[in-house]
């Protein structure tokens, strides 16, 4: 099929959605899929378009729909989809009605569409591939933070945290992700200042992310919304266990019972589980026993599986 494929944000931004889009292209090729990655479809016919962000893509889903009302319309919901657009914005919900099917990116997504719009969900966790391990440093217990600095995100709770760290504690926090705005940059500068275990690289190349894991013991996620972050698949590929905040899209990665959970904006009880996982044994233990459980849901055969059914359901009656 001609699947146009549309994300809001193109290969410059390097943030999640480009990340999800290029992998879900290259699963869909390797199908026999003919696919245009897309940041506002350019009205060429498509047998089938698979849209990435109820809000931002709005304007794609709605000319598709009016030209094509018959063919097929996937959409696939974000954080802030989920966690804010849909029950606050007209052209969100209206995307939601447009489209044949939503894909949200870890089992809790569901939970915020009404029951009719539920019926024509799927669940899609994204994945990594195997990461190989390489030695830790031995002089410090490294801990990163990946994502931009945004809002959403809470991009300095981890940096408060450490402010909460016992003065023995060998952990090095190392957060990478630009800013993007200067304010963001102008607090991070303060806080890098301030707060001597805690580091900001900004932006950096995504195969330097992926080593700078492959030798991290911990991963911290401190988001007050998330759709179902990749770099939670990456940590687990990797091997390194994850401390999370207490919120609907973290848990639907990381399962109910996922003993790293702290609650939203909680530095002082994220500064404890951060010096258990240095100092407790069992503890960091259990952590990765989870992670190496959920790991099974985010491999990429499992993430391209998934996305070949959810198109194959339309293919028959393509065009």
């Amino acid at each position: 099929m001609r699947i146009a494929l549309i994300t809001p944000y193109g290969r410059e931004h390097r943030n999640g959605n480009w990340h999800t889009a290029a992998r879900w292209a290259h699963f869909l090729r390797e199908a026999g899929h003919t696919v245009r990655v897309q940041v506002e479809w350019d009205g060429r016919a498509a047998d089938l378009m698979l849209a990435l962000h109820a809000r931002r893509s709005f304007a794609s889903i709605r000319a598709f729909a009016e030209r094509f009302p018959s063919r097929p319309l996937l959409l696939a919901l974000t954080g802030t989809d989920l966690y804010r657009d849909i029950h606050e914005d007209s052209d969100a919900r209206q995307a939601l009605e447009l489209a044949h099917r939503l894909i949200v990116l870890q089992d809790r997504g569901i939970d915020e569409l009404a029951p009719h719009l539920a019926a024509k969900t799927r669940v899609i966790y994204q994945s990594s591939p195997d990461i190989d391990r390489q030695p830790s440093p031995a002089h410090a217990f490294e801990v990163l933070v990946i994502g931009h600095l945004r809002a959403e995100k809470d991009p300095f709770r981890v940096a408060l945290a450490t402010a909460y760290l016992p003065a023995r504690s060998r952990i090095r926090v190392t957060h990478l992700g630009s800013a993007l705005s200067k304010e963001m940059a102008d607090t991070a500068a303060l806080a890098q200042s301030k707060l001597p275990r805690w580091h900001w690289l900004g932006e950096v190349p995504h195969k330097t992310v992926l080593k700078r894991l492959s030798r991290a013991q911990l991963m911290v996620i401190p988001s007050v919304m998330e759709g179902g972050a990749n770099v939670i698949c990456e940590a687990l590929a990797a091997e390194v266990p994850v401390l999370a905040s207490h919120m609907s899209g973290n848990v639907g990665m990381l399962g109910e019972d996922y003993p790293g959970y702290f609650p939203v904006g909680d530095a002082r009880r994220l500064a404890r589980l951060m010096a258990m996982a240095e100092t407790d044994p069992d503890f960091y233990a259990d952590l990765l026993g989870h992670a190496r459980a959920r790991r099974s849901l985010m491999r990429p055969e499992q993430e391209a599986s998934r996305l070949r059914q959810a198109v194959a359901e339309f293919e028959q009656n393509a065009g």
